[in-house]
């Protein structure tokens, strides 16, 4: 049910990693990357950047682990495993953005990177420092091979306040002038948006633009969709796909996952990144 090809025993998959928070909820951070790395069929690997209290409910607390922790994770990783497409999502601190691009920086062009700038949990808790956005801006977005913003983020970034889709292509050309090679302008959170029968995000590099569109479900358990969409792209990147490909075939792995979300505690539930197992 993945577009990985069967592996001759004992060769390993594709490998990805991702740089971001952890939910101990297990709906969205860290754990959403990893679930939905498995289900594509690549060998996801992690660097923790900040622990939260979470749960369906909210971000009730959260704790940066230190830049040298940060750096070890990666550079054990890197140095030993290797990747062929990294994540990046929570970074919290201006301090740990700045590590995160540095460490980015020294993989070289070969390594597609995708940056989903985490701004505020699905519950609306800030997950980024204000001080940090402009080392997002300035040192992440430009290492990006695909940004993935939602329109919050887009507001948060460059300024830019979205309300129909002629506004998201506004959006795209403001954040592709931070240096991104193609933007995903996420349009979830549009106006009246819950009125809408598609669900419709944005691709650009600047000179050519793609729409993706899929139904849009009556389901309000959509806790990770961020993560699962920016973790499922790099996954299919890592397996060789072009960014539009890559992208395609995330939009639809992340809608079966909308579709089958579930309830989990008194709040918000998760996707369900196993979808199409069950």
């Amino acid at each position: 049910m993945t577009d990985a090809a069967p592996r001759p025993g004992g060769t390993a998959p594709a490998r990805v990693l991702t740089v971001a928070g952890s939910d101990s909820g297990g709906g969205a951070g860290i754990q959403a990357d990893l679930k939905t790395m498995l289900a594509l069929g690549v060998h996801g690997m992690s660097v923790l950047t900040a622990v939260t209290a979470q749960n369906s409910l909210g971000v009730h607390g959260a704790w940066e682990l230190p830049e040298e922790a940060v750096r070890a994770q990666f550079d054990a990783v890197v140095g030993d495993i290797g990747v062929q497409a990294v994540k990046t999502g929570m970074l919290s601190s201006a301090a740990l953005a700045a590590t995160v691009a540095g460490l980015l920086g020294g993989l070289g062009p070969g390594v597609p990177v995708v940056v989903d700038p985490v701004g505020v949990s699905k519950h609306g808790d800030a997950l980024l420092a204000a001080e940090a956005v402009e080392t997002v801006r300035t040192r992440l977005l430009p290492l990006a091979t695909v940004a993935t913003p939602n329109l919050d983020e887009v507001t948060q970034l460059t300024g830019v306040t979205v309300q129909d889709e002629d506004g998201m292509r506004a959006a795209a050309e403001a954040v592709l002038r931070y240096g991104p090679r193609w933007v995903l302008i996420k349009g979830g959170h549009l106006p009246d948006a819950d009125r809408c029968a598609e669900a419709v995000d944005l691709l650009s590099d600047g000179r050519t633009e793609r729409w993706f569109r899929a139904p849009r479900y009556d389901n309000r358990h959509t806790h990770g969709t961020g993560c699962t969409l920016a973790s499922a792209i790099a996954s299919h990147l890592a397996l060789g796909h072009d960014v539009p490909e890559a992208v395609g075939l995330a939009k639809e792995y992340v809608t079966g996952a909308i579709a089958a979300g579930f309830p989990l505690g008194a709040g918000i539930g998760p996707v369900d990144h196993g979808w199409r197992t069950r």
